[in-house]
């Protein structure tokens, strides 16, 4: 089992940090990067570590034992990758020790408002993601589509048997947004779960996206996040050397925009 760095053994309770998923998504991330976030997760009983392929054994064999999730991306962060590549994609994933599977939609078919070249997409990704019990969530990237073509992604997703839909990559501008959020609940309903990411780093961006409807939060502020909930803004930006209006990391640095 790989080794996690040293931790707190607890952290004060948050409310918020089962809905978040502790996300490391940059192409230049280390292994100790990885095992950081892992550790934080930990630390602070996050829903789930978020990361890229590579790291998807790494993350497993940390988190063994702890009930925190492995969580990955499949089609990322284009969505421009054919359905049996992502399809292999994320049955590696799944056999890795992948809890949960975000995968972008191909865009161009929801901009064209194709409905059933989505559910096509979709439900192949999902057949291999159900097959190994695990989750999955589909990222529409709402920046780059209108109202209309949002709802047809979002119904093509509850109809294909995604678990979630999901806002945005952080990759392709824009990020989760509150009437985006509601949006989406409104059309998927009260099943299926919404997953609100990008540009998310402060308590307040968390609780508005909830209270819009959001039961995920994707986030690598989520240390940030869950301090201010339990110390308020003040010291959170203290103890890191950021300021209130510049959230910072764990480690001091500036938030990401997942």
């Amino acid at each position: 089992m790989t080794s996690l760095p040293g931790t707190p053994a607890s952290a004060p309770t948050s409310e918020l940090a089962r809905y978040i998923d502790h996300t490391l998504l940059k192409p230049e991330a280390s292994e100790a990067d990885v095992l950081k976030i892992c550790a934080e997760a930990v630390t602070h009983r996050f829903k789930s570590v978020c990361v890229n392929p590579i790291w998807v054994k790494t993350v497993h064999n940390a988190l063994k034992g702890t009930g925190v999730l492995t969580c990955s991306v499949i089609g990322f962060p284009l969505g421009a990758t054919p359905t049996d590549v992502k399809r292999f994609e994320a049955r590696g994933a799944v056999l890795d020790g992948a809890d949960e599977i975000d995968m972008v939609i191909n865009i161009a078919s929801a901009r064209a408002l194709d409905k059933g070249a989505l559910v096509e997409d979709i439900s192949a990704v999902a057949e291999e993601v159900h097959a190994g019990e695990s989750i999955l969530k589909v990222i529409i990237e709402t920046s780059l589509l209108t109202d209309q073509a949002k709802v047809v992604a979002c119904r093509a997703a509850v109809e294909a048997a995604a678990d979630y839909v999901k806002t945005s990559t952080g990759f392709n501008g824009g990020g989760a947004t509150v009437a985006d959020v509601a949006l989406m609940r409104a059309t998927v309903g009260p099943g299926p779960g919404v997953k609100a990411s990008g540009g998310i780093r402060t308590l307040a961006d968390a609780r508005a996206m909830i209270n819009a409807g959001a039961t995920r939060i994707g986030a690598s502020a989520g240390v940030a996040i869950v301090r201010e909930e339990a110390y308020g803004l003040s010291h959170v930006a203290a103890g890191a050397g950021g300021t209130a209006a510049d959230p910072v990391t764990d480690d001091g640095h500036p938030a990401g925009s997942y």
